[in-house]
């Protein structure tokens, strides 16, 4: 058996593996890294493609897992540190990118994509800033690595200062970049934290919208932006379980399916970490998104401990 062929046999082993209960999140994501690094993805592309669309549908059967109040609940209390963290993520990214001298563009990139939602953030974007392939390919490496510290980082410094899960559920959707990253981070901490950390980063995620179509008043660009399908699926999900209680059975299991989705969904995302994902990540670019994100990490982490959750 030649090597991409026992890479490929290996590969869908490994998503068979992620499917059961045996496998959780972390452990998905370092299998994934390891074997993009070692044996290299045979389907790079599709897997992808496909880690989104699983993903979407995992944040949709999430959904049946709440009730619809909770949703608006957890969502009313975290949309004053959302509004500011977002706020002063884009001025200190701005200001950063100053310092270290990083392209202005991908500066830019890498600031939104810190600042609300990761690669959707930076996939959204790009056009109204007219940004080209190698810009949008910088930004997306960076804020990709930085996620995939994060998703096994968080928890552990979660444990350590032995934060609550309602803490640590708000901390992860405002400060991991992408949706993945925070539902891996928060379903590793517990059901409560993975409950308030989706909600808290899909309020984040839905101000992609109006964030782009200020920058496009502002740079006169004719792109338009759009709130993401799958958070709309996820209020409908929730919306769905509130009106039809006497189905709770069935909703918990869609949830549960959802959240072993999940983990493939993970390991799909650390298999996309190639060689070539990490030589585009420069130096400049790097020290820009990392000062960046853990700056706003550790601020957010101390107002939360200090002032709590609304």
């Amino acid at each position: 058996m030649d090597k991409i062929r026992l890479s490929k046999v290996l590969f869908i082993a490994c998503l068979v593996l992620c499917a059961t209960p045996w496998v959780g999140t972390a452990m998905a994501l370092i299998m994934g890294v390891f074997f993009s690094l070692l044996l290299g993805n045979p389907w790079l592309q599709k897997s992808a493609h496909f880690s989104k669309i699983l993903l979407q549908l995992s944040v949709v059967g999430l959904g049946f897992g709440l009730g619809l109040g909770d949703v608006i609940r957890t969502g009313k209390d975290s949309i004053v540190y959302t509004i500011v963290g977002i706020a002063c993520t884009l001025i200190l990214g701005y200001l950063l990118g100053k310092l270290f001298k990083t392209d202005k563009n991908t500066s830019a990139l890498i600031s939104f994509g810190t600042a609300i939602c990761g690669g959707s953030a930076i996939a959204a974007m790009a056009p109204v800033l007219k940004a080209k392939n190698d810009e949008i390919a910088v930004a997306l490496s960076t804020v990709f690595t930085l996620n995939s510290v994060a998703l096994l980082l968080f928890p552990l410094i979660g444990h350590l200062l032995q934060l609550d899960q309602g803490i640590f559920g708000t901390w992860a959707g405002l400060a991991i970049h992408d949706t993945s990253s925070v539902v891996g981070a928060a379903s590793a901490y517990g059901a409560q934290a993975l409950t308030i950390g989706t909600t808290v980063k899909l309020t984040r995620a839905i101000w992609i919208a109006p964030v782009v179509i200020g920058m496009a008043f502002f740079k006169k660009s004719e792109q338009k932006a759009k709130i993401p399908l799958f958070i709309i699926g996820f209020v409908l999900a929730a919306t769905i379980r509130t009106l039809l209680p006497q189905y709770g059975h069935y909703w918990g299991e869609l949830a549960a399916i959802a959240k072993q989705c999940l983990v493939v969904t993970l390991f799909l995302v650390g298999a996309g970490l190639s060689r070539e994902v990490l030589r585009n990540v420069g130096v400049r670019p790097l020290l820009h998104g990392i000062t960046l994100w853990l700056s706003v990490s550790c601020l957010t982490l101390v107002t939360l401990v200090f002032f709590g959750v609304a």
